[in-house]
C-alpha cells in the first residue's frame, strides 16, 4: 500500500510503499530527523464507473430478450378493424360509347 508522509521539521513530502502491518516511518529521507508523520489520505483504489453493481452481484440490468416476452397465439389475436364502418359505394360504370 502507498502511504504519504511529511516531515514536520523541513516540510519535505514523499510517498512510501509499505505493508499495512508495518509501523509508520519516522525518519525523514531529506533532513534525516525523526519527525516524519504519516498523512491521512482519501485513498485512490476505489473507483466506480459504468452501470454499477447491484445487490445480486451481476452488474447492470440486461434488457429482456425476445424469448422471455409473452406471445399471443394467432387464434387469440384480435381481428383487424376496417377504417370505414359504412359499406363501400359501388364504382360508377364507364359511360358507354354508343349512348
Amino acid at each position: 500500500m502507498t502511504y504519504e508522509y511529511v516531515c514536520s521539521a523541513c516540510s519535505f513530502e514523499w510517498e512510501a510503499e509499505q505493508s499495512i502491518s508495518e509501523p509508520p516511518l519516522r525518519i525523514c529521507p531529506s533532513c534525516k530527523s525523526e519527525s516524519a508523520k504519516r498523512q491521512v489520505s482519501g485513498g485512490q483504489g476505489f473507483i466506480l464507473r459504468g452501470g454499477g453493481w447491484y445487490a445480486d452481484g451481476y452488474g447492470s440490468a440486461k434488457p429482456a430478450s425476445a424469448e422471455t416476452k409473452p406471445t399471443t397465439p394467432k387464434s387469440e389475436a384480435p381481428a383487424a378493424k376496417s377504417e370505414s364502418t359504412a359499406p363501400a359505394a359501388p364504382k360508377a360504370d364507364k359511360p358507354s360509347a354508343g349512348s
